[in-house]
């Protein structure tokens, strides 16, 4: 126990400072909202309250976090935090008289949280502003990680902060450091972060949004999480401009923040330019946004050619970079679109982003290891290391990498499996699951872009918010916790 304490102590710290997040959406609440300013009230008491409990329960174990430590404190966190805020949701909805099940408000957090964009809510236009802002602010805050913000500017986890940074990010090569220190680090990508969502807010003002849709989507778009404060989504705007300027920031948000950061401290956007993997990024989800164009050109589903254009670069790009947004029901289209784009949603992000799924930088490795394999077939004799623009990729990361893609098909299957126990048809069941493991938002079938995940059964939720816990872990951080060994001395 006296192992696990240190942990919990800074949990504590990190659910302190997630209630005070809550003061964001308060603050608009105040202004004419009541009902929901009181649930936020007691959300906020509540949730400060506890983490205060478990910051003095611990408080006196405090040590230098190790490796295991990390691991276990992301997955609390990940765990935990959705649990205070579905707080706000719960407390509203029975003060309005539409009481909403824990199972769905712990659904509605951790998909915020994750920044997943599925949503079992409906009739979000007649929500109040601040019940919106606060689902629309989760993302944002897990866009770039809790944790991450909570190493850059909590001093309380300087020692041991390398742990929670490792744990926490994303993609198979978590050891390269930007800064002499992890804290450094942290605050410059939060900067960056920052940076685009000012940029991204007074673009979306500029196009023609009202103040508060400007601010709630861009939390949503550079997070690439995609909640709407509409039912409609993006399509509620019908505006070619906002659409577009989306696109930029979906495609800025999915490349690796690491490198913009590297490019403004040296002033210099060669390394961004020359990345192998933003080439990748970009130009697979580029060129298949031309490709689905072309097919609703030739299958008539589109007459003009930019109203073609227009539809597929906003929703490949949306669902390729998991944001989940949409304009149409493009499960109308003809079926190789709605399924290559969800295929897309597993590969097409940068590591260090803010989306999610397998990571452009795996699928490279991943190829130019079968090329190897191939080569050998031929040459067994020759040397034929793994290169990533300049960089040998070690064996140890190659292993890695397979290891992840084991895990993840595994998950996928058993998890649909699951959901086909329960009758659920396979277009709905396996693309749920696709959805959620890739924190993309809508699949298709009864949760596609025209429906949501508020017609699955209580187990089903289950099984999807499971789905979407582990996919932001990347599996293996969560499930290495199910091993006797983890928890050996």
């Amino acid at each position: 126990m006296q192992s696990v304490l240190p942990v919990v102590g800074i949990l504590g710290v990190i659910v302190m400072f997630f209630a005070g997040a809550m003061l964001v959406p308060l603050s608009v609440a105040l202004f004419g909202d009541e009902t929901a300013a009181r649930s936020y009230h007691g959300a906020i008491a509540a949730t400060f309250g506890s983490g205060l409990l478990m910051w003095l329960a611990a408080r006196r174990f405090r040590r230098e976090l190790q490796p295991r430590d990390g691991v276990l404190l992301v997955s609390l966190a990940w765990t935990v935090l959705p649990l205070f805020a579905s707080l706000p949701l719960i407390i509203y909805f029975r003060q309005a008289g539409m009481p909403i099940s824990f199972t769905d408000a712990y659904f509605e957090a951790m998909s915020g949280l994750t920044t997943t964009g599925a949503t079992v809510l409906a009739g979000l236009d007649k929500l109040p502003a601040s019940i919106n802002l606060w689902r629309c602010f989760m993302q944002w805050m897990g866009g770039m990680g809790i944790l991450v913000l909570a190493v850059a500017i909590l001093p309380l986890l300087g020692a041991g902060g390398s742990q929670i940074f490792k744990a926490e990010t994303s993609g198979p090569m978590k050891d390269a450091k930007l800064t002499p220190r992890i804290t450094e680090t942290a605050k410059g990508l939060w900067t960056v972060y920052c940076v685009f969502s000012v940029a991204c807010l007074l673009a979306f003002r500029a196009g023609g949004m009202s103040w508060l849709d400007a601010w709630m989507h861009m939390f949503t778009t550079v997070s690439l999480g995609g909640l709407s404060s509409h039912d409609a989504s993006f399509g509620y705007f019908a505006s070619p401009l906002l659409e577009w300027t989306a696109v930029f920031f979906m495609l800025v948000a999915s490349c690796n923040f690491a490198l913009y950061f590297v490019a403004l401290r040296k002033r210099s956007t060669r390394k961004l330019m020359v990345d192998p993997e933003v080439r990748g990024t970009l130009g697979l989800m580029v060129g298949s946004s031309l490709l689905v164009a072309t097919l609703l050109l030739v299958k008539g589903t589109y007459a003009d050619p930019l109203e073609a254009l227009r539809a597929a670069f906003f929703n490949v790009v949306s669902i390729a970079s998991t944001t989940g947004y949409a304009t149409v029901d493009y499960s109308h289209w003809p079926v190789f679109a709605p399924v290559l784009m969800l295929m897309l949603s597993g590969m097409a992000t940068s590591a260090g982003s803010t989306g999610a799924g397998i990571k452009m930088v795996r699928v490279i490795i991943l190829l130019k290891q079968a090329l190897r394999e191939m080569s050998r077939i031929v040459h067994p004799r020759a040397v034929n290391p793994v290169m990533l623009g300049d960089t040998s990729v070690p064996g140890s990361t190659i292993f890695a990498v397979l290891a992840f893609m084991l895990v993840y098909g595994a998950t996928i299957i058993s998890l649909t499996m699951l959901l086909l126990l329960t009758d659920l048809d396979v277009i709905t069941a396996f693309t749920a699951i696709v959805a959620s493991v890739n924190n993309m938002g809508p699949g298709l079938g009864s949760v596609g872009p025209a429906g949501n995940f508020g017609g699955l059964t209580d187990f089903q939720t289950w099984v999807c918010t499971a789905a979407m816990l582990l996919g932001r872990l990347e599996m293996l951080s969560f499930m290495v916790l199910l091993t006797p060994s983890f928890w050996r001395k």
